[in-house]
């Protein structure tokens, strides 16, 4: 039994009679293969780390490195549309290899799971690789996924956000950390999700129906946020990527540490942040800066191939201003703000303080799973988990009551898994699995407010079991899911005099998928699957009352919400006709019975906090449906470019209206110059020379109507950008310099998705230095 990594090389030794240890005269040869169409790999660059010896693989895909000493050695390749490769290898003699690269990540299924490579053919998905998360490390998790098809962000300013797949988020879009679902989305949409990225080695958003073994009422999508199993390395091994961001003056710091042992495997990643007032294209944004400080420690043992254990624990902790101008007195003002170009409060200088309003969260997580192995085509695996989320919000309070948060909530979440999976010898293969989730939600009592959120306790176990088998031309895969929740609820009544009320529901949830892929050749193939779930409402849709600060505005749930029941269809073309050229086209159709959204009402209500547009939690049938166009291509050896265009619409089907808050279409694509070959400046090694143009375009968002919602949705807006990136290469370290601008053209608009966009423009021009060394 071994570990596949994200490629795969297969060494095929060849005997000569060079002596071992002294012999300076050994030969490295191979070929570099595209994974996904099996064909050659021209112009790879292909870089012996320690004695920086490189070249380029010809229009067959092959490589030759001469004279070369016995001894360990890294191996680097990069490539045009793959994400670059690693290769630590011991070499004794003449030594040929095959290499398999992910090219066109943005037509490829896959998601890594600990270190075995599971291919989800039937699932639409795109990938998010570590290098464009080190180059973005100023941003969160949904700011990382913004410019993929079928992804938005539904946005509380520039510093909180929720990622939005194919109109699902919150509590219909679960995301994963190291394989546990991330608790704190049943609190609401005016917080992003307490991860830090910087961790993960990749992102992965499924996209399809196939996502039943990820949590019950989902069809809209999952995402997974994985770190990679520890290599093999018996050297210590890291990174330091800093990061600086002129808009907010923003300082971004990640440092990496990682060894392998046969005793224990440690990587060990720690995240620093500091941002100050965000700038428009006109104003400061005051009070909207941001701090954060994130740890997480990994282990791993193996046990004779048999049994492999980890441990993972992360801490994220961030304070985050909230924009001044969003929290304003009375109802003459509120109205004035709706229509003001420039907010209330805001000054004309920078500043880093963070006030009121503001919030304060941490989330930790603990996690210990065990995988046993029984042969190559079984296995079984246990995963026990603990998060606890703290989350404070401060208002602006009369009497010096300030530093007193108006709302304080603990969470604390116990997950529980277990599954079995066997491959058996007709190629059939079958995975069962049980989930369980224990959550408690408590209210501390310190804020003298009624609290948004009741206390509660719920309690969910699932079921599930997936059947695969590839079929001559065609991939099979079918799975159904059963899931029963328990919620005992203590609330203060909404009526006077005020009074205990204790609610208990229980709700039993059931969703079966079905997909068949049909490959036409080994160049094209299509994918039909199709899904149904239900959903039970969560608790804040049901009980939320009062003032949700950080989007301000007042939420009122309806106790009285019913079970979702959704259907969900996917069909999907992709075609990879060489390494030059892919395209990926995914069209879907979900209709939603009794479907729950947060709707704005024609009432603006004023408390002692201020005055405030009230929203509340109604039900509905809706459908939504769209297509997802990704296209990747070269244009020449040296330049590429990508396309992208996501089209969504949402209808509330019941009362013939558009539905809110569903996403505006959008285009993005890019154009990148990439030197062909390593450049030598004296001993210097600069390989991966890229200049990148970019450039996305928002629709307005015209299936609204002006009555739903307290402001008219935003005109379309463009935003350029640029990017320039080398890699200098030393013999046992590479540093990495980049430098990119956003919004080049300083474009004062607002996005739909922006709760801020009542207030106030997004922002504006911002440039982007990072420095990544590697050893």
């Amino acid at each position: 039994m071994f570990y596949n990594k994200i490629f795969t090389v297969f060494f095929l030794l060849f005997a000569t009679l060079h002596s071992y240890g002294q012999d300076c005269n050994i030969t490295l040869n191979g070929t570099v293969i595209d994974e996904a169409t099996k064909l050659p790999l021209s112009f790879v660059n292909v870089l012996l780390q320690e004695l920086g010896q490189g070249t380029t693989t010809d229009e067959e895909g092959h490589f030759l490195l001469n004279e070369i000493c016995a001894g360990e050695y890294h191996l680097l390749l990069s490539h045009i549309g793959c994400e670059a490769e690693e290769i630590p290898f011991f070499i004794t003699k003449d030594t040929t290899l095959i290499v398999v690269l992910e090219h066109t990540a943005i037509s490829l299924a896959h998601v890594v799971v600990e270190a075995k490579k599971n291919n989800y053919d039937n699932q639409a998905s795109m990938t998010v690789t570590r290098q464009t998360i080190e180059d973005n490390t100023n941003k969160n998790l949904s700011g990382l996924l913004e410019n993929q098809t079928g992804v938005s962000i539904l946005k509380n300013g520039s510093g909180i956000g929720k990622p939005i797949v194919h109109g699902s988020y919150g509590n219909r879009l679960p995301i994963l950390n190291n394989g546990i679902a991330q608790s704190g989305q049943q609190w609401g949409n005016d917080h992003s999700p307490e991860i830090d990225p910087s961790t993960a080695d990749r992102i992965t958003v499924l996209k399809g129906t196939n996502a039943i073994a990820y949590g019950s009422g989902n069809l809209g999508g999952v995402i997974l946020v994985e770190p990679k199993k520890i290599d093999r390395e018996p050297h210590l091994h890291g990174g330091v990527n800093y990061v600086y961001e002129t808009n907010g003056r923003g300082n971004n710091l990640n440092l990496q540490l990682q060894k392998y042992s046969p005793l224990l495997a440690w990587r060990i990643s720690g995240t620093l942040k500091k941002y100050g007032d965000r700038k428009t294209a006109d104003y400061f944004l005051n009070n909207t800066g941001a701090q954060e400080a994130n740890l997480a420690l990994q282990l791993e043992k193996s046990w004779n191939e048999k049994l492999f254990i980890d441990f993972y624990a992360s801490t994220f902790n961030t304070r985050l201003g909230i924009l001044r101008g969003a929290h304003v007195g009375n109802i003459t003002d509120l109205k004035q703000a709706f229509d003001r170009k420039v907010p209330f409060f805001t000054e004309t200088g920078f500043s880093d303080k963070i006030e009121a309003p503001k919030q304060e969260v941490s989330h930790h997580l603990a996690k210990l799973r065990a995988k046993y192995f029984k042969d190559e085509n079984q296995s079984l695996e246990l995963v026990l988990a603990g998060q606890l989320n703290n989350r404070k919000e401060f208002d602006i309070r009369r009497s010096g009551r300030t530093d007193i948060p108006a709302l304080s909530l603990q969470q604390f979440t116990f997950n529980g898994d277990l599954k079995y999976r066997k491959k058996f010898t007709n190629n059939w293969t079958l995975e069962l699995g049980n989930q369980n989730i224990l959550t408690d939600n408590t209210n501390i009592p310190e804020t003298g407010i009624l609290p948004l959120i009741p206390d509660y306790i719920s309690w969910k176990s699932g079921v599930y079991t997936t059947l695969s088998k590839p079929i001559e031309k065609f991939d099979f895969d079918f799975g159904i899911r059963y899931d029963y929740e328990n919620q005992n609820i203590v609330a203060i009544s909404r009526d006077l005099p005020r009074s205990i009320v204790r609610f208990q529901n229980n709700f039993h949830n059931s969703g079966s998928v079905l997909g068949l892929k049909y490959r036409i050749s080994n160049k094209q193939s299509v994918t039909l699957s199709t899904g149904y779930v239900t959903r039970n409402p969560a608790v804040n849709e049901l009980y939320s009352n009062g003032l949700h600060q950080g989007v301000s505005g007042i939420e009122e749930g309806d106790q009285s919400l019913r079970v979702e029941r959704a259907i969900k269809s996917t069909f999907e073309y992709k075609w990879l006709p060489g390494t030059r050229f892919s395209l990926n086209a995914l069209a879907y159709y979900q209709s939603i019975n009794d479907y729950i959204f947060l709707n704005p009402q024609d009432e603006i209500r004023v408390t002692i906090r201020g005055a405030f547009p009230v929203f509340k939690y109604e039900q509905t049938d809706a459908s939504i449906y769209g297509l997802d166009v990704s296209t990747q291509f070269s244009i020449t050896n040296v330049i590429y470019g990508v396309l992208k265009y996501s089209f969504i619409k949402g209808t509330d089907t019941r009362n013939d209206n558009p539905l809110i808050f569903i996403p505006p279409n959008s285009l993005f694509g890019s154009l990148t110059f990439r030197a062909k070959k390593a450049v030598h400046i004296g001993s210097l090694n600069l390989e991966q020379f890229e200049l990148e143009l970019n450039n996305k375009f928002v629709f307005e968002q015209k299936n609204i109507l002006i009555e739903q919602d307290f402001v008219a949705a935003p005109p379309a807006y463009n935003l350029l950008g640029a990017k320039l990136s080398t890699n200098i290469v030393f013999p046992k370290s590479k540093i990495r310099f980049f430098i990119k601008a956003d919004n080049l053209f300083n474009t004062p608009y607002r996005d739909y998705l922006n709760r801020q966009r009542y207030f106030a423009d997004d922002l504006g021009w911002s440039l982007t230095g990072g420095v990544n060394f590697k050893f």
